[in-house]
Parts: structure tokens; C-alpha cells; sequence
């Protein structure tokens, strides 16, 4: 895997990181779930620039929000106690066929 790639999972997994911070920074009023947010927020976005830089940006960003979307996803069902529904795990299961299916036809 190229080191493009590894930065837009890096990334993807950071999205998570502060999609799932969200809950816990109360409207940005907790300093240290705020901070981890923001610093995973911005680190985040540096790794898809940095991915952007050689990967197709049509790619990279459907990439990093899906990897990010499926995780905050998965991380709210065990979290969150979030809906768990037949049809909610078939979308997820897409977004992952989708996911793989964009890393597998990227140039």
C-alpha cells in the first residue's frame, strides 16, 4: 500500500476520532474533549491533504468521510447503544463495499 493511502486511512480513523468527540465536548464547553476534537479534527484534515496530494480528490475525500461515516457509525451503536436494524447494517455494509471498491479502482 502506498504511503498516500496509509494518510487517507490515517485520516479516515482520526475522522472517527472526532466525529465521536463531538459527543463528549457538550457544545465545545469541555476543554479536554474540545481539544482532542480539535486537534484530531485538524490533524485529520492535514493527512487528506496530504493523501490529496497524489490521489484523485474525488477518491480521497469519498474515502475519508465513508471510513469516517462507517466508524462513527459502529463506534454509536457500541458507545451510544444507536439503532441496530437490518437495514442500517446492510447501508453500512455498502459503504464498506464502497470503500474497498474505490481504493480497488483508484489509479
Amino acid at each position: 500500500m502506498s504511503l498516500p493511502w496509509i494518510y487517507l486511512i490515517i485520516a479516515g480513523v482520526l475522522e472517527v476520532c472526532w466525529a465521536i468527540g463531538l459527543k463528549y465536548t457538550e457544545g465545545f464547553t469541555k476543554p479536554i474533549p474540545s481539544a482532542f476534537t480539535l486537534i484530531t479534527l485538524a490533524l485529520s484534515m492535514y493527512l487528506l491533504a496530504k493523501a490529496a496530494e497524489v490521489l484523485p480528490i474525488g477518491t480521497a475525500y469519498a474515502v475519508w468521510v465513508g471510513i469516517g461515516a462507517l466508524g462513527a457509525a459502529i463506534l454509536g451503536i457500541f458507545l451510544f447503544q444507536e439503532a441496530v436494524t437490518p437495514l442500517r447494517v446492510l447501508f453500512l455494509v455498502m459503504l464498506l463495499v464502497a470503500i474497498i471498491g474505490l481504493k480497488s479502482t483508484a489509479h
